[in-house]
This record gives C-alpha cells, sequence and structure tokens, in this order.
C-alpha cells in the first residue's frame, strides 16, 4: 500500500478484472484537478462546520440540548458515506462532496465543545492542521521527504496500531474501562498524542505520493475527487489529533 490511508492504495488504480492500471484519455487525473477538488471539498467542510458551531452552542456560550445530534449524526453519516466511497470510488464525485457536508457537521460541533471547555483551542489547531499540511507539502516536493517503500511500511504498521488502539478504547468504554495512561493529561497520555500526530502527519506524504502516482499513471478524472477525499480523510485525523493534544496540554494548567 502507498498510503496508511484506507482510501488510497495502489490497488486503487487497478481494474478488478484485468489488473491492469486504469487510465483516462482526454480526461485523465491532474495535480491542479485535485488541488482544486481538495479546496472544493474544504470549502464545504468549512460552511457546514460554522453553521454546526452555532447550533452547538446556545446564546449564553454554553452547550445546546441537540449538540449531540450534530456530533454523533457527523461521526455516523461521515464514516458510511466514507465506506461507500472506498467501495465504490466511481461515486466519489457525489460521494466526497457528501463526505465534506456531513463531516462538517461532525467538526462544528466537537470544535465548539472543545472551544467551550478550553477558549482558543479550536484556532491553533486549525493553524497547526494547515500549517503541518503545508510544511509537508514543501518537504515531499523539495524531495527533503521521500516516500521509500520502508517509510511506507512503517507508517501502515504505526497506523493499523493506532486504530487497533482506538478500536480497543471504544469496546472497553462500553464496558466502563478505559485502557489507563494513553487517554489522560500526564506525560505517558500527552507522549502518546505526539506520536498518533506524528503518524497521521506522516500519512499526508503518503496521500501526496499516492495523487502523485495516479497523475502519473493518467488515472480516470474521477480519482481527482477520490484523491481529495482520501486526503480530506487523513486531514480531519490531524485536527482531530491536535484537539486532542492540545486539551490534555490545557487541562495541565
Amino acid at each position: 500500500m502507498r498510503s496508511g490511508n484506507p482510501a488510497l492504495k495502489d490497488s486503487t488504480f487497478l481494474d478488478l478484472g484485468t489488473g491492469s492500471v486504469v487510465t483516462g484519455d482526454s480526461t485523465a487525473m491532474t495535480l491542479n484537478g485535485t488541488v482544486n477538488k481538495t479546496a472544493f471539498l474544504l470549502l464545504l467542510t468549512m460552511l457546514t462546520a460554522a453553521f454546526a458551531w452555532t447550533q452547538a452552542l446556545t446564546p449564553q456560550g454554553e452547550l445546546a440540548p441537540g449538540f449531540g445530534v450534530y456530533v454523533w449524526g457527523g461521526a455516523i453519516g461521515g464514516f458510511v458515506i466514507a465506506m461507500v466511497t472506498v467501495f465504490k470510488k466511481t461515486w466519489a464525485p457525489v460521494t466526497a462532496p457528501l463526505y465534506a457536508l456531513v463531516e462538517g457537521f461532525f467538526l462544528g460541533a466537537i470544535s465548539a465543545m472543545y472551544n467551550h471547555l478550553y477558549e482558543g483551542i479550536v484556532l491553533q489547531a486549525v493553524m497547526l492542521t494547515f500549517g503541518t499540511l503545508f510544511a509537508l507539502l514543501m518537504a515531499y516536493r523539495s524531495g527533503l521527504i521521500r516516500a521509500t517503500e520502508n517509510f511506507k511500511l512503517g507508517v501502515v504498521a504505526a497506523t493499523g496500531g493506532i486504530m487497533l488502539v482506538y478500536l480497543a478504547t471504544i469496546v472497553l468504554r462500553m464496558f466502563g474501562k478505559d485502557i489507563p495512561m494513553i487517554h489522560d493529561n500526564g506525560i505517558v497520555g500527552i507522549g502518546f498524542s505526539l506520536f498518533v500526530i506524528v503518524i497521521a502527519a506522516m500519512n499526508l506524504v503518503l496521500d501526496f505520493d499516492f495523487i502523485e502516482t495516479g497523475v502519473e499513471q493518467r488515472a480516470p478524472k474521477y480519482m481527482e475527487w477520490y484523491g481529495a477525499f482520501g486526503l480530506m480523510v487523513t486531514l480531519v485525523w490531524l485536527y482531530i489529533e491536535f484537539l486532542r493534544l492540545l486539551s490534555k496540554l490545557q487541562s495541565r494548567n
């Protein structure tokens, strides 16, 4: 796999019947097209996030009673649409914008909650997320960071391990238990969050490599939407992890 992101991997460009690379003729995937579509998805996400933010807070600045609808509705809806997009990538021109809109509800509500608890934390997380995106993009384009096979294997393995930890956390919390220390604001918890952020950031490098490969192999035009969708998945993960880290740091004050 070229990416730890399950939405972006080598086999995405293969025709499942022949095993050959799927290419488009006059409507091939381009880098500018993917960038433009990523920007469009970000705009859609910000629009619904802004709406959810206003609905998640009362005029007094408290969390509104319907706050959970936006969080769980956005999270579950985004997950379902993401799975549909992964398995039906030809639908990406429709499902990718839908994912951005639905995920925006989740991000807006969860951001409102974090900002309610720790004022100013959301702006910091947004700046760190986009700062990381542009810094790694520049490093990738300049050749400072290369997606070698060992690099890919390491990031994919670490990403899988993190997903297993989060899955175990969800299961344990259903029974009133929790994994000790890593979700707390102690040194171990902060260190774990830093590790997760590094791995999420490294997934951006693999996503850049995936998109570049699609452009080189002249993948069909709809893969621009799919590539933009995959990059959005990683950015959402990175943003949430920055929120978690900053909340741990501020709770120590």
